[in-house]
């Protein structure tokens, strides 16, 4: 099961890496493929109970691969970790099947309470390099978080979210409005900026018929 389980890995890497160019190379060459069998092997002995050497494994993995998985932490099959560093798993962490993660991501808790405490991602979810996921919640299937996102709430499936907080700017690939929460939307300025020419055009209207006005009155008096 661990030699399938690491194969899938391969796979999933030369699926979703273009520069991938043989399953060797990425088993020799790529450190997210090294973090993760460092992951399993202490994952195994973190099952067991035997806490103190899986930390060790983890800890030589992180010196290593500069990817610090928690051996508590629950990966899926076909997980993409492309170049890596900086990446932090918790300990009650959950990644899905085919998930993608790039360098810099953070599956972090919030707090200091037990139990779970760090996120669970769904399958084919795509985590953007510099994202933050912060809290015990779940982010649904084929969701995708934008680099440097600060992700705090739950996600249903086929988001796109963006921001600091990140909030939903797709659904289903199609574009969300955001809400207003007392902020004015690009569709507030563009219905702005039409009313405001709209203005400006009543105004030059009513200068002219003064203007036309005026001029009338002016001619009335001369003939007077």
């Amino acid at each position: 099961m661990f030699i399938k389980d690491i194969w899938n890995d391969i796979k999933a890497v030369q699926a979703r890496d273009p520069a991938a160019r043989n399953a060797l190379e990425v088993l020799l060459l790529y450190q997210g493929i090294h973090a993760l069998i460092w992951h399993r092997i202490a994952h195994w002995f973190y099952e067991r109970r035997l806490y103190f050497i899986a930390r060790v494994v983890s800890q030589i993995s992180r010196f290593f691969t500069q990817i610090e998985i928690h051996p508590g932490a629950r990966l899926g099959r076909g997980v993409l970790i492309d170049h890596g560093s900086g990446v932090v798993i918790g300990e009650t962490a959950v990644v899905g099947d085919y998930c993608t993660i790039y360098q810099g991501v953070t599956l972090g808790g919030v707090g200091n309470q037990k139990g779970k405490r760090h996120p669970t991602l769904g399958s084919h979810v795509t985590v953007g390099a510099g994202a933050k996921i912060l809290g015990s919640f779940e982010v649904g299937d084929h969701c995708t978080i934008a680099a440097n996102a600060v992700l705090l709430k739950p996600l249903e499936n086929n988001i796109t979210a963006a921001g600091v907080p990140a909030r939903a700017v797709k659904k289903d690939g199609v574009p969300v409005e955001a809400p207003k929460n007392g902020c004015l939307t690009r569709k507030d300025f563009q219905a702005a900026l039409k009313r405001i020419e709209e203005l400006q055009k009543d105004v030059e209207e009513l200068r002219a018929g003064l203007s036309g006005s005026l001029e009338t009155a002016r001619e009335s008096g001369r003939e007077t």
